[in-house]
């Protein structure tokens, strides 16, 4: 059963179907090999075995020129990963561009159509001689016919009960060659159209870009949404206390809960946005976010009390910095705003210096210890992240009583279009 269904089975069908297609492609080449061979040696090409043989071997050289082609190896790997049951992994994916490829597909092409065209002839001829042969015993007029004129020893009636088998075998030993061929193919197939050096490189860079990009609109989403989550809890929780007391306290904050969550779904939108926009992962990189001249309302809506100063001129500095710096900034007012003090102000400084931004920002620590969240610590990993993509860096941990926080960016265009 296992050798049955290893000659007649779906994979076996399907590589043979490769390589009838093989022996397709071959035949615009044999042609032309069979008018240069009639050309130089004349006679009748097609009742002449010696000059097919010559058309043969002056088409493969033929078609190993034509698979130099780019698009042939795209071409090849599809056909091969549909019907030789090769594993997507190991086949190159888009066109072959440096010379390894091309050599490698150019002898790939050359042995499908070689095999395809041996299997597919084969496949025509052997069939009805086969099943002439084997019904030899049970049609007089099948014995006399030019396909089966042999010598005398090949008419007696010992040939004749056995032209039967003899018939059954020349199928099995057909499918037993097709399969061998196809085989032969599959194994060859990883090694000529699988993937170069440089397609791996590529290919490591592709994911590297997309792990980036994706990566990126992580942290937009756990800055902008982080953020404004911890603000809308610290002004439900701050309303709540104060419900009977205070009302007018607690229109204020239903009102900053309004505009924060309005705002965030804005930036929600932009950042998905992101995911379904068709672009280079360049351009995910500086297409989005707010800077630093949105800082006053995100310090007004942020949920605790800032102390904010400032040094030098944020305008002067970089869009791709600006917008780094203010997520810096959203994030650390959202762990000052869940780890510090209910009252507690938060110290901030910007300082725009001459090749640099400086952040820094300082909070006193709660009484009670931080609750840790499973997975937590994603904010100050994206904060690193962010200065390390731009050539910064960035310092946090507790100094005494006080948590600080603090990132150095480069400050001037000149610089961050070098880094980036």
């Amino acid at each position: 059963m296992k050798l049955l269904a290893a000659l007649f089975g779906r994979r076996a069908r399907l590589r043979w179907l490769h390589l009838i297609i093989g022996g397709a492609l071959l035949m615009p080449y044999f042609l032309v090999g069979a008018v240069l061979v009639g050309m130089v040696g004349g006679g009748a090409l097609f009742s002449s075995v010696p000059a097919q043989f010559a058309a043969f071997a002056v088409a493969l050289p033929l078609a190993a020129v034509s698979g130099f082609f780019p698009l042939v190896r795209p071409l090849s790997v599809a056909a091969a990963r549909a019907l030789c049951g090769i594993p997507p992994g190991l086949l190159a994916d888009g066109p072959a561009k440096t010379r390894q490829a091309r050599v490698r597909t150019a002898g790939w092409f050359t042995l499908h159509l070689a095999l395809g065209g041996i299997i597919s002839g084969a496949t025509l001829t052997l069939p009805p001689f086969a099943v002439a042969v084997a019904a030899l015993p049970f049609f007089a007029g099948l014995r006399t016919t030019w396909m089966l004129d042999g010598p005398e020893m090949l008419r007696g009636t010992w040939a004749l009960a056995l032209a039967p088998f003899a018939g059954l075998a020349m199928l099995l030993a057909l499918a037993l060659v097709a399969a061998a061929a196809g085989k032969v193919l599959a194994r060859r197939a990883p090694v000529l159209l699988g993937p170069t050096p440089e397609d791996r490189l590529a290919a490591a860079e592709r994911r590297a870009a997309d792990l980036a990009v994706r990566n990126r609109l992580a942290r937009e989403l756990h800055d902008s949404v982080g953020h404004a989550l911890s603000a809308v809890t610290l002004q439900a929780g701050a309303a709540r206390r104060v419900l009977d007391r205070d009302p007018e306290f607690v229109r204020e904050a239903l009102t900053a809960i309004e505009e924060t969550t309005r705002r965030t779904v804005g930036e929600l939108d932009s950042v998905l946005g992101l995911l379904r926009r068709d672009e280079e992962p360049g351009d995910a990189d500086t297409a989005y976010g707010p800077g630093l001249d949105a800082l006053g309302v995100l310090l007004a809506h942020c949920g605790v009390p800032v102390a904010y100063e400032r040094q030098g001129d944020p305008d002067s500095v970089d869009p791709v910095v600006s917008r780094e710096a203010y997520r810096i900034v959203q994030e650390g007012l959202s762990n000052a705003s869940r780890h510090g003090g209910d009252t507690s102000p938060v110290r901030l400084l910007l300082a725009v210096r001459e090749r640099e931004l400086e952040i820094v920002m300082e909070n006193p620590l709660g009484e009670r210890p931080a609750v840790v969240r499973p997975g937590g610590g994603r904010g100050l990993r994206g904060i690193a992240e962010r200065a390390v993509l731009l050539g910064g860096r960035t310092e946090a941990g507790a100094d005494g009583g006080l948590w600080r926080l603090t990132a150095v960016l480069p400050g001037t265009a000149g610089r961050t279009e070098e880094r980036r």
